[in-house]
């Protein structure tokens, strides 16, 4: 356990913003997994939907640094792929 008053505080903030960043993260994977949903069941219309909305997401995640930019652009690619290939 931290002593110092501002390890006090650094703790405190860390335990909050890892609820918040996980938080974040369930919804990037809940609109993927939208988009794959829509793929397995071959409606292109719904897919593309799916896609604008998670890519959205994923832009958003990266620049406020939740997960990496790196990561955000893989994603998005291999989802987009998966979509034109419908």
């Amino acid at each position: 356990m931290a002593n110092i008053k501002s390890s006090i505080k650094r703790a405190r903030q860390n335990i909050t913003r890892n609820a918040h960043k996980s938080a974040q993260r369930s919804e990037a994977r809940t609109a993927i997994k939208a988009v794959d949903n829509a793929i397995e069941a071959k409606d292109k219309e719904q897919a593309n939907d799916a896609l604008g909305k998670a890519e959205k997401i994923l832009d958003t995640m990266a620049n406020k640094k939740v997960i990496h930019k790196n990561k955000a652009s893989r994603t998005k690619s291999r989802l987009n792929k998966k979509v034109k290939a419908l």
